[in-house]
Order: C-alpha cells, then sequence, then structure tokens
C-alpha cells in the first residue's frame, strides 16, 4: 500500500496518527489535558494558560512501512526555560533522522511501529489577549508538507478562566433560581445579564464581563408579586443599557451625542427605581445606586 493511500484515509485530530497525549504544566507538573482516542478519553484537569510552560508527552502511531516517505513533527511553542531542549524520545527504539532535541522540528522515515516523544516549551503570552484561542502545540507533516495530525487545544488567559468559572458558578445559580420559584422578572433579569455578559466577553472586554456577573450577588431574590413588578422595569431599563454599552463599543463617533441623551433618559429612570426597590432590600439598592453613579461617571452628569 503506497504512502498516499494511508494518509487519504486519516482524519486530522482523530487520533488516526497522534492517538494519544498529555499536556502538563512544567512548573507546577498539573495534568491539564489527557486524550486518549482508542479508549475515548478526552479530560480537562485544568486551564492551559497563555505564558504557560508545558510538558507535551504524546504517541505516534505508524500503521504501516513507508520507507521513502519522510514525516516531520514541528512546534510552535517558545524554547523553555526550565527545559534544555525541545524535544526528548521516549521509544528509544524508534530511529529518528539527525536528531537535534532543540530544533523546532524532527524528521523519521515512515517505519511501522509506535513513536512516544515528550515536547517542552512556552505558549507564547501575546496568542490569547482577549478571548480563547485554539493554540496548535505539535503538528505531524507528510511528505509532500500535508498536514497529517494535530495536537490542538483551547488557551485563556487567566481573566478569561476567571470569567468562565464565574459564568458557570452563574448559570448554576439561575437554574436554582429556576427551580426554586422565584419571581419571574427576576430570573429574567438575571438570564438576560449572562447573556449580556457573554457576549461583552466574546468581544474581548473581559474584566467588564466579570464586573457584570458579579453585580448579580445580592442579598435575596424576590419572590413577592411587589418585588416582580419592580424588577420586569429594571430588566427593561438594563437591557437597553446594555444594548448603548455595545453600541457604544462598535459604531462611529457620529451618533454618540444622540446616544448619550438616551443614556441620560435611562439614568433618569433607574434612579425612581433605585428609590423604590431600595425601600424593600437595601442590597439591591445599594448596587443600583452603584450602577447610576458610574453611568452618571460615564455621560457626565
Amino acid at each position: 500500500m503506497s504512502f498516499t493511500q494511508i494518509s487519504s484515509t486519516q482524519a486530522v485530530g482523530q487520533g488516526e496518527w497522534i492517538s494519544k497525549y498529555r499536556i502538563e504544566d512544567l512548573s507546577s507538573g498539573q495534568l491539564m489535558q489527557e486524550v486518549d482516542f482508542a479508549n475515548n478519553v478526552n479530560i480537562k484537569y485544568g486551564s492551559i494558560f497563555a505564558g504557560a510552560e508545558v510538558n507535551v508527552t504524546f504517541t505516534v502511531e505508524l500503521a504501516t512501512t513507508a520507507s521513502f516517505a519522510k514525516l516531520n513533527l514541528r512546534t510552535n511553542l517558545q524554547h523553555s526555560k526550565l527545559q534544555q531542549l525541545y524535544w526528548e524520545l521516549q521509544s528509544q527504539d524508534y530511529v529518528l533522522l539527525d536528531y537535534n532535541p532543540n530544533s523546532l522540528k524532527v524528521e523519521f522515515n515512515q517505519v511501522r511501529g509506535t513513536l512516544v516523544m515528550s515536547l517542552y516549551g512556552k505558549i507564547p503570552i501575546t496568542i490569547s489577549s482577549t478571548i480563547p484561542v485554539d493554540y496548535i502545540f505539535v503538528t505531524l507533516y507528510g511528505p509532500s508538507g500535508e498536514t497529517l495530525d494535530t495536537i490542538e487545544e483551547s488557551v485563556v488567559t487567566a481573566a478569561q478562566d476567571e470569567f468562565q468559572s464565574l459564568l458557570e458558578i452563574k448559570q448554576e445559580k439561575l437554574q436554582s433560581l429556576k427551580d426554586s420559584g422565584v419571581a419571574a422578572g427576576y430570573v429574567e433579569l438575571y438570564e438576560n445579564v449572562l447573556d449580556q455578559a457573554e457576549d461583552i466577553a466574546d468581544q474581548g472586554y473581559v474584566t467588564s464581563a466579570i464586573n457584570l456577573l458579579n453585580s448579580l450577588s445580592v442579598s435575596s431574590e424576590p419572590v413577592s408579586g411587589i418585588m416582580e413588578a419592580l424588577f420586569l422595569p429594571i430588566a427593561g431599563v438594563l437591557g437597553v443599557l446594555a444594548a448603548i454599552f455595545a453600541f457604544l463599543f462598535f459604531k462611529g463617533r457620529g451618533q454618540i451625542s444622540y446616544l448619550l441623551l438616551v443614556v441620560e433618559d435611562q439614568i433618569k429612570d433607574l434612579e425612581g427605581l433605585t428609590l423604590r426597590i431600595s425601600k424593600i432590600d437595601r442590597s439591591i439598592g445599594t448596587r443600583l445606586e452603584g450602577v447610576r453613579d458610574r453611568l452618571k461617571s460615564l455621560v457626565g452628569m
């Protein structure tokens, strides 16, 4: 069977070539990701951070021999400061070609067998400044430069990881609110804020999204009809304000003056609602006052 026939049946990222791998934090030794396609294992133990030094140990299964087919492995990782090499051959019986452990690539002939390698390096700090990035740690290339397989995982910043953890907590809280019969208006407000926070984070404003999620902490959730009547208009006000913030982020300067007038009107409505809410739940009222004051500062009122 020719090499071309073999490669045409192999799928990138499906375990046909790279059958399993582990990604560990090189500083702490913590296992962050484990994948074993043969045993249907794909476990994420922790987030992989931009700027982290990692150890990627992986297995390449070569089902057939094609003696004249030269394959190579390459990485985009920066050189590790904790290790003095990129590559470490674990399967000593597999022969590499002109092996240089400090090169960005290693070459070998396609010979039936199992190749096990460890790769050490640093994830570039700049690859994930705003949103999670699918980063390719290792690429296996065929003799004509075609991609046979990759090791690719999501890389985040610490802020992105904090947002995702906080979002999961708030989503669990949302479900508990629904299950416990909290006022529908409050549930709607809560759900709208979660949606807006995700949208803001997706645009790269992770810190703002975290602050928005943190605003959902209250001393107690409303269950009475009067509270529901108050929260429905608040949900509407916050929805309009969120849309305005998005507009301010992504539209041109020409329409900002009009938008500021709209914000000022919403602030006045929010002041009235804040006063009414404070008489029932001081904690919620205090948070709304904070929102009002920040909006005033934004528009110069």
